[in-house]
């Protein structure tokens, strides 16, 4: 039994190690070493239980995000409360993740290695939420649900990601309460329009 709990321990560090160094540095940038050297362990300690890197980041990413509070992340019924309830689920919890998906724009990949499959699944539920809510009479008809998926994902991640930008734009930081009560009110406003419904 104690070698069970060894075991899972040994992998559970060896995971939170990774997502620190994945999260970071990327995938490319990511090494084995810097892993084992954040986790305490030996090098081959990682072999034993993960095949590689590829592997490894799969597993760190589906750790990580099977690790969330689901409860936190039920869409709003109202689809002009989504675009600012998403950018909050942001800033409080997938930001370090958030900043690893900006490292895939200039990393080269190899396939299924950031936990596509998962990613995938989280995003067209997206996509689903907007069709029913589009079927309840509460969004145009006219509006793609996934053009809306797209367009909330922007406007929610963006602003977070690139600071500097916001920053310069805003003249507030992504972090100052007063920027994140400001641009979760504007995007209320723009979803008040945006779907609203002929009488």
């Amino acid at each position: 039994m104690g070698e069970i709990r060894n075991a899972e321990r040994t992998r559970s560090l060896i995971l939170q190690a990774a997502r620190e160094e994945f999260f970071e540095k990327g995938y490319t940038g990511a090494r084995i070493e810097s892993i084992a050297k954040r986790a305490g362990i030996n090098k081959q300690l990682i072999y034993h239980y993960f095949k590689g890197k590829d592997q490894l980041i799969n597993e760190t990413i589906e750790d990580f995000l099977t690790s969330l509070p689901s409860g936190n992340f039920k869409l709003p019924e109202s689809p002009v409360d989504i675009a600012a309830f998403r950018l909050k689920v942001n800033q409080e919890h997938l930001l370090e993740f958030l900043k690893f998906t900006a490292w895939e724009a200039i990393d080269v990949l190899p396939e299924n290695v950031n936990g596509e499959e998962l990613r995938h699944k989280m995003l067209q539920s997206y996509n689903e939420d907007m069709r029913s809510k589009q079927a309840q009479g509460l969004v145009p008809l006219e509006l793609d649900p996934a053009l809306i998926t797209l367009m909330m994902s922007s406007l929610t991640v963006y602003p977070l990601l690139y600071g500097n930008v916001t920053r310069m734009i805003t003249g507030h930081t992504p972090e100052e309460p007063e920027f994140q009560e400001k641009w979760g009110q504007f995007l209320r406003l723009i979803s008040e329009r945006m779907f609203k419904m002929d009488s």
